[in-house]
């Protein structure tokens, strides 16, 4: 029986399947691959902004972390670039690279979330390891989310949008957020009512 072990890159994933038209059914995503073996882990990376009195992500992130998700998150930094422009740097690739190598040993099969080129290398160094890598993402928008040279070096490539009957929900059906009120638990006894906020793939983020 495959041993698998998911890793999310939520803000490509959120860019991609918004690109695809529907958004994740988180609880049905871990069904799914359950289903297929033996669910080591499925991490889940995102970077957050905490200044902020709410973030949009963190009922999300909730959900995750009581409903079987392992969920990785470090603040986003804020700067100024040369031209004066503010940027916001909030890359997950090295916390998701360092899990990945370290959980390797223990799994059969990595599937990685994320058209993120700079993966490329992890996913090579994984298979040294005798892991066989799939890698989730789309090439049906223009420009394709994922990598050509992530694309090749995969074991398998998935395309996300044929995986939308299995783990797919129609945004038009998204329900409506409830009004935040103390002690209350969002999404604790089922899906979370909203979804992450728009953001660029990775590989598209300025992270110098």
């Amino acid at each position: 029986m495959d041993r698998i072990a998911l890793f999310i890159d939520g803000a490509n994933l959120y860019a991609t399947s918004k690109s695809l038209g529907f958004d994740i059914d988180y609880r049905q995503l871990l069904k799914e691959y359950g289903s297929r073996g033996y669910l080591v882990r499925a991490f889940y990376y995102t970077a957050l902004v905490e200044d902020q009195e709410y973030s949009s992500i963190r009922p999300l992130i909730d959900w995750l972390d009581y409903n079987g998700y392992s969920v990785v998150t470090k603040p986003v930094k804020e700067f100024t670039d040369a031209q004066g422009r503010r940027k916001v740097k909030g890359n997950m690739d090295i916390e998701l690279a360092v899990d990945a190598m370290e959980l390797a040993p223990f799994i059969t099969h990595m599937v990685l979330f994320s058209g993120d080129g700079d993966f490329r290398s992890l996913v090579e160094a994984i298979q040294r390891k005798g892991v066989r890598v799939s890698v989730v993402s789309t090439i049906q928008t223009q420009p394709p989310m994922i990598a050509d040279d992530l694309r090749r070096q995969a074991d398998q490539f998935v395309e996300l949008a044929e995986l939308q009957s299995k783990i797919g929900r129609d945004p038009a059906q998204r329900p409506v957020r409830e009004p935040r009120s103390p002690g209350m638990a969002e999404g604790r006894s089922g899906m979370p009512s909203f979804i992450e906020r728009p953001s660029r793939p990775a590989r598209d983020r300025d992270d110098e």
